[in-house]
């Protein structure tokens, strides 16, 4: 995984395994590897991946049972598009839309480029 210094590291790693959990590749009630085991397959401290998942978990996108482990929450994905559409519409749309302006698009080329896509 390659991190960017933009955004804190933990807040990377959370957002890959809410991708995860988008795809599909994680299913609700799945257990998911410790901090140990995933974080020796990135390469990060354990302690990282702790805090993201004290993070997924404060979200409710993940729960721990007791000396088992985390395992993914049955509404996760239900939850992840939902604080994910929160923070699109807040902050990534209206930059774009600043941007598009800047540029001289109009709503009719956003429409265009959307039917194309």
């Amino acid at each position: 995984m390659d991190f960017n210094q933009q955004t804190p590291i933990y807040l990377q790693i959370a957002d890959a395994l809410c991708e995860r959990i988008l795809s599909g590749e994680w299913k609700p009630e799945d257990r998911i590897p410790s901090a140990r085991e995933y974080g020796a397959t990135l390469g990060v401290n354990p302690n990282t991946i702790i805090r993201s998942f004290d993070f997924l978990q404060n979200q409710q996108i993940i729960y721990n049972r007791r000396g088992i482990g985390y395992f993914v929450s049955p509404d996760a994905a239900g939850l992840i598009r939902k604080i994910q559409k929160e923070q699109f519409l807040d902050v990534d749309l209206p930059a774009v839309i600043k941007r598009m302006k800047l540029l001289g698009f109009t709503p009719d080329d956003f429409i265009a480029i959307w039917n194309k896509g």
